[in-house]
């Protein structure tokens, strides 16, 4: 049995973030629908009492093909007519709000975060509640930041529920180890928590406090090992293994959690990219599990489809891989920058942009 943490732990912590937010007055939280604005005001995606998935839709119906372009990637620009400012994907929080990614700045009134213990230390307590209280904590700052005007965005790219099965990958700390229960049982907890749903879930509706990420999907514990870095390692699983060992926490985490985001990994299995593999992405996170949220494929990896793995001949093929593997988000430049007669051409454009931008948007609009 674990240490329980009082739930004062969170709530302390609230309160102190809550308190700054109101006494900062000088920033200003990147809000969109600004209601001093009349014309913001009058759109339907700006109506709160409308249902979040008509309010997604007004708002996807008013983009031109170049606007919904340019929300693909992790750095989204402004869309100034509609009042929409810029918005940031990347943000951390393994196990603290952190300034890793390019969503968070401690450049005002909010100088830092709380960072808790690394999550390999945690999880040795097999306290669910525990994990919970740490993600509440880390969502409620996470809302307090935004609130302050220092943070461009919401959507943090955590947990990490990747196995710990080899003690030389170096990034072992960030996972709850390499048990897939206890993994699973970390994931639904911190989701929970960080979201602000409650701890024995079904809280939400619709609304978050902040938004979480599960990565990496899937079979990935491996950075670089004897001239085999991330980008090129195919791990070989049985399709036994994959449904007892490497794929449970990231069911827990999208069933039970309710996750609002996955991260594809950059590795293949069994010679197909994670972020490319259809059986993947659709047939199991979609289909199988029921999963609604946003994809967003790691730093870069959909180029790396193309010009490390030699699985794409192009990258306009990369692309077109991804995006038929019902892709959301691409954490990189590589999309951005192609033409969209070249890479656009290779799949329905109408479908693949509603596919892609319809539940990004509506993590965004939660």
């Amino acid at each position: 049995m674990g240490v329980p943490v009082p739930a004062a732990l969170s709530f302390a912590i609230a309160s102190i973030f809550w308190v700054t937010v109101v006494l900062h007055v000088t920033a200003e939280p990147p809000f969109a629908c600004d209601w001093s604005n009349p014309s913001s005001r009058s759109y339907p995606f700006c109506n709160p009492k409308l249902p979040i998935p008509q309010r997604t839709n007004d708002l996807l119906s008013r983009l031109t093909l170049a606007e919904k372009l340019s929300q693909l990637v992790n750095t989204a620009p402004p869309i100034p007519r509609l009042a929409i400012p810029a918005y940031q994907w990347w943000s951390e929080a393994l196990h603290g709000v952190g300034s890793v990614g390019r969503g968070v700045r401690f450049n005002g009134t909010v100088t830092s975060a709380t960072s808790f213990p690394q999550v390999i230390l945690t999880a040795a307590s097999f306290d669910s509640r525990l994990w919970y209280e740490i993600g509440d904590a880390i969502g409620v700052e996470a809302r307090g930041i935004y609130n302050a005007g220092q943070s461009m965005g919401l959507t943090f790219w955590a947990p990490n529920i990747n196995l710990f099965r080899d003690p030389r990958w170096g990034r072992g700390q960030e996972t709850a180890g390499e048990d897939p229960l206890l993994t699973s049982r970390y994931a639904v907890s911190y989701v929970r928590g960080l979201q602000g749903d409650s701890f024995q879930g079904g809280k939400l509706r619709g609304h978050l406090q902040a938004s979480a990420c599960c990565k990496h999907f899937t079979a990935y514990d491996l950075d670089n090992w004897k001239g085999v870095d991330r980008f090129r390692f195919d791990a070989r699983v049985s399709l036994q293994d994959l449904a007892d060992t490497y794929q449970p926490p990231f069911e827990s985490c999208v069933q039970q959690g309710r996750a609002s985001g996955i991260m594809c990994a950059y590795n293949r299995v069994n010679g197909v990219p994670n972020c490319a593999d259809f059986d993947l992405l659709t047939k199991t996170a979609r289909k199988q599990w029921d999963f609604h949220g946003y994809i967003t494929s790691d730093c870069g990896a959909v180029g790396i489809i193309h010009d490390q793995q030699g699985y794409a001949k192009s990258a306009e093929d990369a692309v077109a891989d991804v995006l038929r593997a019902v892709w959301k988000l691409e954490y990189g430049t590589i999309s951005k920058d192609l033409s969209l007669s070249r890479h656009m051409s290779k799949v329905n454009t109408s479908e693949a942009l509603g596919k892609t931008l319809g539940r990004k948007t509506q993590s965004r609009v939660k």
